[in-house]
């Protein structure tokens, strides 16, 4: 069966005052139908920009200049606006990361909701309000007939996450993108967004795209994982795989960095964590070779001299590493959904 999600070398630029910048480069993934990626990476890597550009939301200076985003087989990027427009919500929706500032702060959240669903569904307003209490019902927003009234600024913010859940699940679409939706929230709402959205997703056998730097929800929630580094993709595995035979040095540096990270144990100990260091290069003026050379401990002269490409080292595990490759050893933490 082909992939419902196949993303080949796509490449989004930005026209800005100091020059062209590529926030995604190059980029290539496939997702099927019921099964959640996990793109993980340092902000400013390039993750909400690839999330924006399979939902051509992309910002007035950019475009995308290369590539192709193919769903259900079809080149998203070959559409009309207006045919774009009909896709967002209907069969791709999109979670961001703070609903305060994607709701309107204007308008009861039940009207927002009930506006998604006449958009994609042509139903009455009334049809359309009973759908927006059953949704607010069904994301576990208590007493919804009554909050269905509720503007924005009344709810928590756990509460304006279940509501922006509940206009993207609006019209049961096949892909969902969750720009790290639990951020913003407190460790027991997490838990129970995080919930909320496997759930969902496997009454639904919807797929899901997981932006996050966090890799404790890559590890309970996701099947494969992309790491994202300065616009490119350095690997991309199964979880599974991935904790257990992390083979990018930025990858290991990333699981090695986590509180519970295999190989800290002492450093935790001591009381302080393992760090990578330096920071993210700006994504102007970028180095000819590996974007990570100058903060890597291994990295060889070759490293500095060209870019190593994405390969398949082994069946389903792709590195972009001259040098890739390590002992086994697990860092795989507990995939138990937190209640």
């Amino acid at each position: 069966m082909p992939p419902l999600l196949e993303i080949q070398n796509l490449k989004t630029v930005f026209s800005t005052e100091k020059g062209i910048l590529c926030a995604v480069d190059g980029v290539s993934l496939s997702l099927s139908a019921g099964e959640t990626l996990g793109v993980v990476g340092e902000s400013g890597c390039g993750k909400t920009m690839l999330a924006l550009s399979i939902m051509g939301l992309i910002p007035p200076n950019g475009q995308i200049s290369e590539g192709r985003i193919l769903f259900n087989g079809r080149d998203l990027l070959k559409l009309s606006e207006e045919e774009m427009r009909k896709k967002r919500g209907r069969d791709i929706a999109m979670i961001f990361q703070e609903p305060m500032t994607s709701l309107n702060p204007v308008l009861r959240v039940g009207e927002q909701i009930a506006e998604a669903v006449r958009l994609h569904q042509h139903v009455s307003d009334r049809e359309a309000l009973d759908r927006s209490v059953k949704l607010l019902g069904e994301v576990g927003i208590p007493d919804p007939e009554r909050r269905v009234k509720d503007y924005p600024h009344q709810m928590s913010g756990g509460m304006r996450q279940r509501v922006m859940i509940a206009m993207a699940m609006s019209c049961r679409p096949g892909l969902l993108l969750a720009d790290e939706p639990t951020t913003a929230l407190d460790v027991t709402i997490q838990a129970q967004i995080l919930k909320l959205i496997f759930d969902l997703k496997e009454k639904n056998n919807m797929a899901v795209i997981w932006i996050t730097h966090d890799l404790g929800i890559v590890a309970e929630a996701a099947q494969k994982v992309a790491v994202m580094y300065a616009g490119k993709m350095v690997e991309i595995a199964d979880v599974e795989k991935l904790f257990a035979n992390p083979l990018h040095p930025y990858t290991r540096g990333l699981i090695e960095s986590r509180p519970s990270g295999c190989g800290g144990a002492n450093d935790e100990e001591r009381g302080y964590l393992k760090t990578i260091p330096g920071t993210v290069p700006g994504l102007y003026g970028l180095p000819a070779g590996c974007r990570f050379a100058d903060r890597c401990a291994i990295a060889e002269d070759r490293c500095r001299a060209s870019e190593p490409a994405l390969v398949e080292l082994e069946a389903g595990h792709f590195v972009s590493c001259f040098i890739g490759g390590s002992p086994e050893k697990t860092c795989m933490p507990d995939r138990k959904l937190r209640a």
